[in-house]
């Protein structure tokens, strides 16, 4: 740059350079629009940078990421899913595939079929089925956290002595064996007319559900500040209102998770199922895929394949929800 001598001068740093390029040093004065472009510019650069450095990362070889971090993770990844895909090649095989391992690949299919999964949706009962394990295990989970939210707000929010030991011996309660306890419930249940009924699962069922959905509400409730029941205490609630206007609110990941264990738990549950319910139209998925599809040592794979294939769908969907919640509920809740 010249003056008008011709003599050579210093360009005003609040200019561009005169290759047209943009420095972010010479851009902080000059034009509005230039300081808005450069700030967004060296956001983008800083989140950037925040992405590639999470934690000690960036101390870690590329090597080394490889063998402890991706490894592993495949590993993981493929432990959990080639049951899925175990359960949805055998849903898709032709009969003749089923039983023929030598003459076919038995981790790939050659001819898929859907015939398996028509005969387990028109040719049964199935969506009968699911319905009956999706109500069951609604009312069971609906029950079951009103009664641990009660047990578990009044064990850890309530100061008196003992409280501690009766936390301790309800989630023993929890360790104690289905198998042991479906005995005297059968009796229990036969005694009241319960037998053959929806209602002997929806109310069995709280038995295994209570104690660990208290003992886990009453992690979480112990995380709760007390001095927000206080100061209602001062403003003139009552127990009641704290319970539903202040420690339900703050408890919503903890509820979540203590019902999707509910929930799951009265989904997959076997033993008790097969005891009580004994007409073929009141049973559940699990209990009702093996008496229909297994005739004595008949066992019909493919249908059993696709009937628990579909039958874990509804508790994948519920997990692929509030996966979010479920995972704040198990590393933390309020912090003081």
């Amino acid at each position: 740059m010249t003056d008008v001598a011709g003599r050579p001068v210093a360009r005003p740093h609040h200019l561009a350079p005169e290759d047209g390029t943009l420095r972010e040093s010479d851009a902080r004065t000059g034009f509005p629009w230039v300081n808005t472009w450069v700030d967004k510019r060296r956001a983008r650069r800083a989140e950037r940078a925040a992405e590639a450095m999470t934690g000690m990362d960036y101390l870690m070889s590329t090597p080394r990421k490889v063998v402890t971090i991706y490894l592993p993770l495949s590993i993981i990844v493929f432990v959990l899913l080639f049951p899925f895909y175990w359960m949805f090649l055998t849903a898709i095989k032709p009969n003749a595939q089923l039983v023929d391992m030598d003459t076919y690949n038995p981790y790939w299919v050659a001819h898929p079929t859907f015939q398996h999964i028509k005969t387990l949706i028109f040719e049964t009962h199935y969506l009968h089925w699911m319905w009956n394990t999706m109500m069951i295990a609604v009312v069971a989970t609906f029950l079951s956290m009103i009664a641990s939210v009660m047990a578990a707000y009044a064990i850890v929010r309530l100061r008196y002595r003992g409280s501690q030991w009766i936390g301790g011996a309800i989630f023993l309660a929890y360790l104690v064996p289905p198998s042991i306890l479906f005995i005297p419930l059968s009796l229990i249940v036969v005694k009241y007319g319960l037998w053959d009924s929806p209602w002997s699962l929806i109310l069995t069922y709280p038995t295994i559900l209570i104690p660990f959905s208290t003992w886990l509400l009453m992690g979480y409730f112990k995380s709760i500040p007390y001095e927000l029941e206080e100061c209602a205490l001062i403003d003139g609630a009552g127990r009641l209102q704290i319970l539903l206007r202040i420690i339900l609110p703050l408890s919503g990941p903890g509820l979540i998770s203590a019902g999707i264990f509910a929930f799951t738990l009265c989904w997959n549950e076997f033993i008790y199922a097969l005891t009580f319910i004994s007409s073929p139209e009141k049973k559940t998925v699990p209990t009702a895929i093996i008496s229909e599809f297994v005739d004595g040592d008949i066992y019909r794979w493919g249908s059993l394949m696709a009937g628990a294939l579909l039958g874990s769908v509804p508790v994948a969907i519920v997990y692929m929800f509030f996966v979010n919640h479920y995972v704040q509920a198990m590393t933390g809740a309020v912090k003081e």
